[in-house]
C-alpha cells in the first residue's frame, strides 16, 4: 500500500507485536514512516524487532515494553518515542481481546476488568501522546488517532455482554474525542472489525479433538455459521489497510467516523 508516502512522520502503534498491530506497523514502514511499537513481552518484541529490521534494514524503528494500562509506563514510552524518533503525528490504539460471558455469569470483577481494558488502553496512550500530536498538527497539518474497535460496539452479542458494552463506550469516546480534538488539528477515527484470523482462532482450531477439516475449511464453515457475506475470516493486513487510510492524509477530511471491516458480518443500517 504505497498510495501515500510518510517520510518524516512518526507513527505509534500500541499492541504492535502481533496480529493487526504488527500488520499496521509493516504497512507504515513500507510507506516510509518512522514507527514505534509497544507490547508487554520483551521476548516477543525482540523477535519482532529482529524480523522488522531484516525486512526493513533502513527503517527508523523503536520497540518498547509497555503495559498500556499502567499510566506511568505509557508516559515513559511516549517520552522515549520522542527521544528516539521525534514527536508522533500518528497514534494507533490497538486494544486487546474480548471476553466471552453473559450477563448472568459476568461478576463485578470481570466487568471492571473489561471496562478498564477497553477504555484505558485508549485513554492513557491518547493522553500521553496528545501534546506531540498537537505540536505536529501545526507543523505538518495532519495528526491522527485511530482506535481499533469491534463490530460489537454497534452489534452486540449476548454471549459477549461486557465486551459489547465496553466496545460501545469506546465507539462513543472516539466521536467525543474527534469533537474535542478537531480545533487542535487532530483527527480521531476508528475501525470496527469482525472476525479476523488470529492466534486466538488458531488455538481454538488446534484444540479440537477431531481434525476432519483443514484450517481453511474450518474457517469457511465458521464464516458460514456467522453469516459473513464474503465467506471467510478477515486477514490482519485488511484491517491494517483501513487503519493506515484513517491515519494518513488519504482521509484528511474524515474525523469522528468508523470504517466497517467485517466482510459483511454487519447487520446495521
Amino acid at each position: 500500500m504505497s498510495m501515500v508516502r510518510l517520510e518524516g512522520k512518526v507513527a505509534v502503534v500500541t499492541g504492535g507485536s502481533s496480529g493487526i498491530g504488527l500488520a499496521t506497523v509493516e504497512l507504515l514502514l513500507e510507506a516510509g514512516a518512522a514507527v514505534a511499537l509497544c507490547g508487554r513481552s520483551q521476548e516477543r518484541l525482540t523477535q519482532v524487532e529482529a524480523m522488522l529490521r531484516l525486512r526493513f534494514p533502513q527503517a527508523h524503528l523503536y520497540c518498547g515494553v509497555c503495559d498500556v494500562l499502567v499510566q506511568e509506563q505509557v508516559q515513559a514510552f511516549a517520552a522515549a518515542v520522542e527521544q528516539h524518533l521525534g514527536p508522533a503525528s500518528i497514534l494507533v490504539n490497538n486494544a486487546g481481546q474480548g471476553r466471552v460471558s453473559t450477563f448472568a455469569d459476568t461478576d463485578d470483577t470481570a466487568w471492571l476488568e473489561e471496562l478498564r481494558l477497553k477504555f484505558f488502553s485508549v485513554i492513557y496512550p491518547t493522553r500521553a501522546f496528545q501534546p506531540q500530536l498537537q505540536r505536529m498538527s501545526g507543523a505538518d497539518g495532519d495528526a491522527a488517532v485511530v482506535c481499533v474497535n469491534s463490530l460489537l460496539a454497534i452489534q452486540p452479542e449476548p454471549h459477549m455482554v461486557a465486551t459489547s458494552a465496553a466496545r460501545a463506550g469506546v465507539h462513543n469516546l472516539v466521536r467525543s474525542l474527534a469533537t474535542e480534538f478537531s480545533p487542535l488539528g487532530i483527527r480521531v477515527n476508528g475501525i470496527l472489525i469482525g472476525l479476523v484470523e488470529s492466534g486466538q482462532w488458531r488455538r481454538r482450531y488446534e484444540a479440537r479433538a477431531e481434525r476432519e477439516m483443514s484450517w481453511e475449511q474450518w474457517t469457511q464453515e465458521l464464516a458460514r455459521k456467522k453469516h459473513i457475506q464474503l465467506g471467510r475470516l478477515g486477514h490482519p493486513q485488511e484491517a491494517a489497510r483501513a487503519i493506515v487510510f484513517l491515519a494518513t492524509p488519504l482521509s484528511s477530511y474524515t474525523t469522528g467516523s468508523h470504517i466497517d471491516v467485517s466482510g459483511g458480518l454487519s447487520r446495521h443500517a
